[in-house]
């Protein structure tokens, strides 16, 4: 569980990128002015032009075949400055699901122009406030050659700049039943379909989605008729990973900005880090740090070495749990500990406890995974 020379050295090409290229400072921008696309294209090109966007596809698809291990890393340190990227919703989510479940040739099209930074994808899935992978009611029906789909989507992540939604409908079967499911690709232009953008609450992009006849050829389909849900399984897990890691990277940015504020904040006469309620504080926190690093790379070796689906999901629920939580902790502790100065928008703090609020509903929160975890642990 440690990295290779090569990973390492990405890691650090990673840090300095974003540093210097990619600092919180433009979220802020992207926030104030109401950016419409909601992130920077020419970051976004830069990155693609490092690599990024094809790290875990295969070289014959025009990827790097780098390993999800490289790609976490990456998208660790894009979490330290919160980057706004459609990293997470193109690479991680649409990507994977083309790279598990399309043919060839959506594959040989695809995945090189999503390499290229010439595509953004979405997955439209969601259809509450709350994840529930196989609570599909929005339809896929066969007329002809083609699928005729109605219903909404909401929680788009990047819908609003996606080329293509990949959109999970159900050709048979009843909503929250896992078989039945179909995975589709629509263009964003095609009849029927409405995407109205919403801005969620750390400043990143979502979107509502409506499916009014909207009609798609037999081509479209991602994966077999009414056997979606073998591709979404693993793609979600997957992504969850990939999440996970983004969270690490912004709870350890947010822990040590926490720490150095406690070694430069003077009371009586002293820096408050000397307190000892707050060393404590502090030590906990390291704690749950270290251990949710040894999560997300446990996780991500497991994509690596290829273990099969039921340890992948197993790792991915305890990942998200783990880091979500401690997330959690160590943004609230971080305001706390920021005093009054903290609740402002002067500080960067409270960038990551609202980030935090959001990444860990994405794909389930620890309620939703603790229970899966059992689940899949037999109790």
């Amino acid at each position: 569980m440690i990295l290779n020379e090569e990973q390492t050295m990405l890691k650090d090409s990673a840090k300095d990128f974003c540093t210097n290229s990619a600092p919180i400072a433009q979220l802020r921008k992207l926030r104030d002015e109401r950016d419409p696309g909601g992130f920077d294209r020419a970051t976004w090109q830069s990155m693609v032009e490092l690599g990024w966007a094809g790290i875990p596809f295969p070289e014959e698809f025009g990827g790097l075949d780098f390993g999800y291990k490289g790609l976490g890393v990456v998208t660790e340190e894009c979490g330290r400055t919160l980057v706004a990227s459609p990293l997470f919703a193109t690479v991680w989510l649409g990507g994977t699901a083309i790279n598990l479940g399309g043919s060839n040739e959506q594959k040989s099209e695809l995945l090189p122009q999503l390499a290229a930074g010439e595509l953004l994808l979405a997955l439209a899935l969601e259809e509450s406030h709350k994840h529930n992978p196989y609570g599909v009611a929005t339809t896929a029906t066969a007329d002809g050659g083609d699928f005729v789909i109605n219903g909404s989507k909401t929680f788009v992540l990047d819908g609003h700049v996606a080329d293509k939604l990949l959109v999970v409908a159900r050709s048979a079967g009843e909503p929250s039943e896992r078989d039945g499911l179909t995975l589709l690709l629509v263009d964003s232009g095609t009849d029927g379909l409405s995407v109205d953008r919403t801005i969620m609450t750390d400043s990143r992009n979502a979107a509502n989605v409506q499916l009014d006849g909207v009609r798609v050829g037999a081509d479209a389909v991602v994966g077999a008729v009414g056997q979606g849900a073998d591709v979404l399984d693993l793609t979600l897990d997957i992504a969850r990973i990939g999440l996970a890691a983004e969270m690490l990277g912004s709870l350890q940015e947010c822990f040590e900005r926490t720490v150095a504020y406690l070694k430069e904040r003077e009371q009586f006469g002293v820096p408050i880090g000397s307190f000892q309620a707050l060393k404590h504080r502090a030590a906990d926190m390291f704690c749950e740090v270290e251990l949710s690093k040894s999560c997300v790379l446990e996780a991500l070796s497991a994509l690596d070495e290829g273990r099969d689906a039921r340890q992948v999901a197993s790792l991915a629920s305890l990942t998200k749990t783990k880091v979500g939580e401690t997330f959690h902790q160590v943004s609230r502790e971080g305001i706390q500990m920021h005093g009054g100065i903290g609740m402002t928008d002067e500080f960067d703090i409270g960038f990551f406890i609202k980030r935090a609020a959001v990444a860990e509903q994405t794909l389930g929160d620890s309620s939703f995974h603790r229970n899966r975890y059992g689940e899949l642990e037999g109790y």
